[in-house]
């Protein structure tokens, strides 16, 4: 290939000899760890952890911790799942009105999540799928209707209107969660072993991402960077009251000086006052 695509450049690299294997090698100290390649180009012992976000409010619905080298297309399953439970069991003591009553409707995801397959158990599960579709080509269906008349209706769901502004907001709602907790978090690399373990970790710095969401709602401010910008205008108003008071107060302190007293006076006072030295130490 003369000018090859970075997508390209990744099949013919799926296809070459690899030097390690999975099916031939396991850590022993970690044996959920799989060998696979990170986003730099570099190869480590890794985890995949998959997250569903709600595209209304930006909160994490469900967190799934799964073989690294495992598919999008394999795992999505797992995670859909999740997510139904969890809105399920919040579906029980929410108010009317506080959940959507078809519950998991629909579902946004970037081409790596696309296949024939899940889109048919999506379509089987009554929920719409807006699935970037990859670059393939013309495609020969044969004898797959199902298939094909599912790819034509998420096809036709994507290039719409709806379609691209759903995945506008999925580039935003669902890198936040991960930038938030990978990169500011800190857990992009963990000490843990096992998926139990991670996957605890990640429940409570979820936790804590969820409550961020609750807090910013409620009271306008969900970091303590955000509280600071929100009181820095009270403070710059109670400095400025401070002033107004502080000459306010000089003015009522020059029409209320009482009268001079006399230097004789003084003078003779001072006289009979004992003097006194005060020392300080430190």
């Amino acid at each position: 290939m003369r000018t090859p695509t970075r997508a390209a450049l990744a099949r013919l690299d799926r296809r070459r000899r690899k030097r390690t294997s999975n099916t031939d090698w396991q850590s022993p100290a970690d044996p959920d760890a799989k060998i696979t390649k990170m986003k730099d180009g570099r190869t480590h012992l890794a985890h995949k952890a998959e997250h569903a976000v709600d595209m209304d409010t930006g909160a994490i619905v469900a967190v799934t911790v799964q073989g690294a080298d495992q598919g999008d297309t394999s795992t999505i399953g797992k995670t859909l799942e999740e997510a139904e439970e969890q809105i399920d069991s919040v579906s029980e003591n929410a108010e009317e009105g506080d959940v959507h009553p078809e519950g998991l409707s629909e579902v946004v995801a970037d081409k790596g999540y696309h296949s024939d397959r899940i889109l048919l158990d999506l379509e089987g599960r009554a929920v719409r799928s807006y699935l970037s579709e990859p670059d393939r080509g013309r495609r020969s269906w044969k004898d797959d209707v199902d298939a094909q008349q599912a790819v034509y209706a998420n096809r036709r769901r994507i290039r719409g209107e709806r379609g691209k502004r759903l995945h506008r907001m999925r580039g935003e709602l669902i890198e936040r969660p991960f930038a938030h907790l990978y990169e500011t978090g800190g857990i992009r690399r963990t000490h843990l072993r096992g998926h139990t373990n991670i996957l605890k970790r990640l429940l409570i710095h979820t936790a804590a991402f969820n409550l961020g969401l609750l807090m910013r709602t409620v009271f306008g401010a969900g970091t303590p960077r955000g509280l600071q910008g929100t009181l820095q205008p009270l403070l710059g108003l109670l400095t400025d009251c401070t002033n107004v008071l502080g000459r306010l107060l000089a003015e009522l302190a020059v029409h209320l000086r009482p009268f001079p007293v006399p230097q004789t006076t003084l003078e003779h006072v001072a006289a009979k006052r004992p003097r006194m030295a005060f020392a300080t130490g430190c």
